[in-house]
């Protein structure tokens, strides 16, 4: 038995190694790719590490385009649309999982419901609706449309359901209202779902594309991930720039990934458990 055992566990072992490796792999591509001529990146076979390694590809990013406004410019979309969708899917999840109102159940079921909803089917009145607020061309275009999150609210309900309703009860006795339960119980207990939205919500905002494409036309206006367009001319791309500035843009999504990590998987189990 026990040698089955151990058997079964060095499959598991090597299965996990492959996965693992089958999902480094294109980073460590864009990495190799990032210090080599273009010429050079799609030979075969492959040479990851070059005879001459083209450092100089991190030095033109910041001088073929206007990279550190398009940084400046995401940093400030996605850290405000991540403060504003911890604020309200945390203020809205509390509503949902532990007050008690004429048809709550059936308006979260409605908020829920939109998720399945493709973005893509509704752009096109939200742009106009925009457009005829004048916020068109304007970052707060953006901020507004995405400071609410569907998904951030069922998440952080299904948290919240897991902590016992005798706690906010019993504090509740002790003199306090709901907006001191919100904030002296329910936010500090809630530090793993909180963590785990964060971090949903930071990558997907730092990396969205399609948004600032629709509504942000000025440079000086645009986000990073607009920007690594510039390196694509009309007859070719620059792909050892386009992976040199990936590289650099990656960054902030470890630091906040690396940061916040020893609270995902907890944030993640217990959102998905509780119901």
């Amino acid at each position: 038995m026990k040698k089955r055992e151990r058997l079964t566990r060095t499959l598991i072992y090597l299965m996990l190694i492959v996965v693992t490796v089958t999902m480094l792999f294109p980073f460590l591509w864009m990495l190799s790719s990032s210090i080599k001529l273009d010429k050079d990146i799609f030979v075969f076979p492959m040479q990851w590490i070059p005879d001459n390694p083209q450092w100089s590809n991190y030095r033109d990013i910041w001088t073929r385009i206007p990279l550190m406004t398009f940084i400046k410019n995401t940093a400030k979309i996605t850290l405000t649309v991540t403060a504003l969708q911890l604020l309200t899917s945390s203020f809205a999840a509390y509503a949902f999982s532990k007050l008690h109102f004429k048809g709550r159940d059936i308006l979260f079921m409605a908020y829920i419901a939109t998720i399945a909803i493709p973005w893509q089917a509704y752009m096109v009145p939200q742009f106009i609706m925009m457009r005829s607020l004048g916020l068109n061309n304007t970052h707060l275009a953006i901020i507004l449309l995405q400071a609410f999150s569907a998904f951030g609210v069922f998440m952080m309900r299904q948290f919240y359901q897991g902590i016992p309703d005798s706690l906010i009860e019993a504090a509740r006795i002790d003199g306090m209202n709901d907006y001191q339960i919100y904030a002296r119980i329910m936010l500090p207990l809630s530090k793993p779902a909180i963590s785990t939205l964060t971090i949903f919500t930071f990558v997907t905002t730092w990396n969205d594309f399609l948004g600032p494409l629709l509504y942000l036309t000025r440079d000086e206006l645009k986000t990073i991930q607009i920007g690594l367009r510039m390196f694509i001319t009309q007859y070719s791309a620059e792909y050892g720039l386009i992976m040199a500035a990936s590289v650099v843009v990656l960054i902030p999504v470890l630091i906040v990934f690396l940061s916040l990590q020893k609270y995902f998987v907890q944030g993640v189990a217990a959102t998905g458990v509780k119901g």
